[in-house]
């Protein structure tokens, strides 16, 4: 089945059900939870065999991201017939995979996947996917139905009669779920698909022509460079739909496949729960926790020690600058907090450690009128030449050698060196040598945020 198959991984989504694990700039995709792999590679390695080439549809932010991960499996699985889509903004599965389909031949057959996925029967995955392509070819949209284990009611179900669909079903109370499991006939709805690009494309001409012409203009005009750079004003004006609403409940061209593959959208720390390794008493294996009597527990957290006594079924998650608490079973309710979140912090967007396409900044210390932070910069990459209205900035290098620019002066500022920047010039700093440049900044102004950033050249065209 290789060289037969275009796998479309959608990056997109916040995963704020894992917060504040997965956080807007760094969501639950791209987090290496198993074995230091996140579950975008998971997703490459596990389409590896029958996929040689993948469409990557991503977010404008989380790009670089999604490159430094599909580099790092490149290597292994020597996979380099593949290329970027970027959003500036989400419109939701519909035009995502539109967009992406515009970018292949009509006749080319597709694999839909989310990318924060968990498969771990992948023999019976190989099966299904044999069934897929099939349909496929005979020009059908085909959608992957997993086996029910429980009555969830955080899925959406497809009711089916054998391939048929009957219908598909909003997520259900705990009564419906209840009866759809003893039915024998619904399935979960897993969000993947198969079918032809042209296929996909006919029939959301047809069911939402609206979504097609915008998202057809938006390619069209969209800068077709590696990666393919959609604008963000045709973006905005592309309407926001699921590809299930905009599609597939009203195509008469829909098949579905029963997917016992042992399937997971850890959509939850109930679900990552059940996937992660243990010790004696059920408690998930954590170096730094120190259990007394304690089982059952989710235990999350590299920066500190966790202490737990006689506790039984909590989830609790630290990351240094939020702790989270929660009663095993209530985990869905975690987005709620995020919505509170959101209306008086950054918390949400970022951790203390942020990746940016150059390396890495950590926030050591934030208060007011200062912020010290360690920053990496990766070689042969450089920040953006920028300026501030309201801050200073020291630089002092720990390792490597700095290339700073300020105004029009270009020096070398070496390990146990400084260096300032007033508040107003145009600087840039840059590492061109063979190892990573560490130093520390000390900001000092009325105001430090990120936000207090006026790029006037930027290498990731930010």
């Amino acid at each position: 089945m290789k060289n037969q198959i275009t796998n479309i991984i959608l990056c997109g989504g916040s995963g704020t059900r894992l917060w504040p694990i997965s956080r807007t700039l760094m969501p639950k995709q791209f987090v290496k939870l198993f074995n230091e792999k996140s579950l975008f590679q998971l997703t490459l390695e596990r389409n590896a065999p029958f996929c040689d080439k993948s469409v990557i549809v991503s977010n404008t932010e989380q790009y670089f991201l999604a490159l430094d991960q599909f580099r790092e499996e490149r290597l292994k699985l020597g996979n380099d017939d593949s290329k970027f889509l970027l959003e500036p903004i989400g419109r939701n599965t519909a035009p995502a995979i539109a967009l992406a389909c515009m970018a292949l031949s009509s006749d080319e057959i597709l694999l839909v996947t989310p990318s924060d996925h968990l498969i771990k029967d992948e023999k019976t995955y190989a099966e299904v996917l044999k069934k897929a392509q099939l349909l496929a070819q005979e020009g059908y949209l085909v959608t992957f139905g997993i086996t029910p284990l429980s009555p969830e009611t955080g899925f959406g179900y497809i009711e089916a009669d054998g391939l048929e669909v009957k219908a598909f079903h909003e997520k259900p109370n705990l009564e419906k779920a209840k009866a759809y499991l003893e039915a024998g006939n619904y399935y979960w709805n897993s969000g993947m698909f198969c079918f032809k690009a042209g296929a996909f494309l006919e029939e959301l001409k047809t069911y939402a022509p609206t979504i097609y012409e915008a998202s057809l203009l938006a390619y069209n005009n969209a800068h077709h460079e590696t990666p393919i750079r959609i604008k963000e004003q045709d973006m905005a004006n592309i309407p926001e739909d699921s590809i299930d609403y905009a599609v597939m409940e009203k195509s008469t061209k829909v098949k579905v496949i029963p997917s016992n593959i042992d399937w997971s959208d850890l959509g939850s720390f109930d679900a990552l729960y059940e996937e992660l390794p243990k010790d004696k008493n059920g408690n998930t294996l954590n170096d730094k926790h120190i259990s007394i009597d304690s089982k059952n527990n989710f235990i999350y957290g590299r920066e500190k020690y966790i202490a737990t006594v006689d506790v039984e079924d909590l989830i609790i998650v630290d990351t240094g600058d939020a702790l989270l608490v929660s009663k095993k079973g209530s985990s869905q309710k975690v987005k709620s907090v995020v919505n509170e979140i959101k209306k008086t912090s950054q918390l949400h967007n970022v951790h203390l450690t942020a990746h940016r396409p150059w390396g890495t900044y950590t926030v050591l210390e934030d208060k007011k009128h200062y912020k010290i932070k360690t920053i990496v910069v990766k070689p042969n990459h450089r920040l953006s030449l920028q300026k501030h209205f309201h801050r200073n900035e020291h630089w002092i290098v720990v390792s490597g050698t700095a290339t700073v620019t300020v105004g029009e002066n270009k020096y070398l500022v070496r390990p146990n060196e400084s260096t300032y920047i007033k508040m107003g010039e145009v600087h840039r700093l840059e590492n061109e040598g063979k190892i990573p440049v560490v130093l520390i900044e000390a900001q000092v102004g009325e105001y430090t945020g990120e936000d207090d950033i006026i790029r006037i050249e930027d290498d990731f065209q930010r």
